[in-house]
């Protein structure tokens, strides 16, 4: 039972040197004393910290939301449009090659006849 403790004890700690490491508690404790420090208080403390590390506001996230959602629609739609392009591109050239290959033939036998 002690060993478990220690073990997770030595997880946290773990845990907070590598937030400690990489900024990430000098960056909230900065966001949290501005917040702190605000006379008034914002209605929405999580959009406040959200801003304050660079994050999109609720409105910016939704609206970000919206644009993909439309531009996922319009990719959609182009590459709809691209494959069907590209099946009468394939039946154009299937088509040519056909022709072509008639031609041959026909150019073919006419030359046999006129050869005997």
């Amino acid at each position: 039972m002690m060993r478990h403790k220690e073990e997770k004890e030595a997880k946290k700690e773990a845990f907070r040197k590598y937030l400690d490491s990489s900024g990430v508690l000098d960056a909230l404790t900065k966001v949290l004393v501005s917040l702190y420090e605000q006379n008034d208080k914002p209605s929405s403390a999580l959009e406040f910290i959200q801003q304050k590390l660079g994050g999109p506001s609720v409105s910016e996230y939704e609206m970000l939301q919206a644009e993909l959602s439309n531009l996922q629609i319009k990719y959609d739609e182009l590459l709809a449009e691209h494959q069907e392009t590209c099946k009468e591109l394939e039946e154009l050239k299937n088509s040519r090659s056909m022709a072509m290959a008639s031609t041959e033939e026909t150019i073919d036998g006419e030359t046999h006849r006129d050869g005997f």
